[in-house]
């Protein structure tokens, strides 16, 4: 083999050893990655741009997030993936409903709009509204409120039972939610009647299995309490609408865990029910 072509044989096998660097190198980059619900996070969605809209002949469907999320990246990557995937979904749904045998063809498209807004934040939890509106048919949309809390040290969303000691007895959360709705009630409708825990066919809602958000005071860093979403049809007719009812820490500063409760303190900024 002469020396001109053992160099060039040299010099082709150190061109493909650092090509295959480098590729090594890449591709945890480029490799979709999964949240803790199975999610498929893409490149771009780990980007997790503010917003998402798309618009077909069956359904329009967008998703709005808050400013505030861009300080939580990790729970802004998932946010993104998990809605924009029930978006997709939506979407499909919504495309197998209007063209199914059948259907009548002048029916209205479909639409989902979701949007995110920052509730409240202290030093361990930050917390988020969704509310979700929804048209699939019918003669009315829904609007539906739900709640997010978020632990940032933890990376992982937990409930209002994380919150509680284990056991705790949150019969005085259900009797001041029970009473601060019926006193928003009858802000809304005057002339209505209470509901009780047993009446029908609306009744009281119970914490424990209740959407809600932390609650902002007057004291920075601090949740001055819990505010419950309580939704259409849940406490009256549709027509009555939703409740936003905060419940202040004082009714349950004693039940809440060691972890959690340095994370409340001062007075609600708004101490009057508030309506969705």
């Amino acid at each position: 083999m002469t020396r001109p072509f053992r160099l060039l044989v040299l010099s082709a096998a150190v061109a493909a050893t650092l090509a295959a660097c480098n590729r090594d190198r890449e591709a945890p980059e480029t490799a979709p990655a999964r949240t803790e619900t199975g999610a498929l996070v893409t490149p771009a969605d780990a980007a997790a741009p503010p917003g998402f809209e798309d618009k077909t002949p069956y359904a329009d469907v967008s998703l709005t997030l808050p400013e505030a999320l861009k300080a939580h990246p990790d729970l802004h990557a998932r946010l993104y993936a998990e809605e924009v995937r029930k978006l997709r979904q939506f979407a499909e749904g919504a495309q197998g409903d209007l063209t199914e045998a059948g259907a009548a063809t002048d029916r209205p498209k479909y639409e989902n709009a979701v949007t995110l807004t920052a509730a409240a934040e202290t030093a361990k939890l930050f917390s988020l509204k969704r509310v979700s509106f929804d048209y699939s048919g019918g003669a009315h949309p829904n609007t539906l409120t739900s709640g997010i809390l978020w632990d940032k040290a933890l990376k992982r969303q937990i409930g209002l039972g994380d919150l509680f000691r284990k056991g705790a007895d949150l019969s005085p959360v259900d009797a001041a939610l029970c009473s601060a709705l019926n006193a928003a009630k009858r802000e809304r409708v005057p002339d209505g009647v209470s509901i009780t825990f047993d009446s029908k066919p609306f009744a009281c809602p119970r914490a424990a299995t209740t959407a809600f958000v932390l609650a902002p005071g007057d004291e920075p860093g601090k949740a001055a309490g819990l505010t419950f979403l309580i939704g259409p049809f849940q406490a009256g007719p549709y027509v009555e609408g939703g409740y936003e009812v905060p419940i202040p820490a004082t009714v349950f500063r004693s039940l809440l865990t060691t972890a959690y409760a340095g994370e409340f303190g001062g007075r609600l900024v708004k101490t009057a029910p508030a309506a969705s």
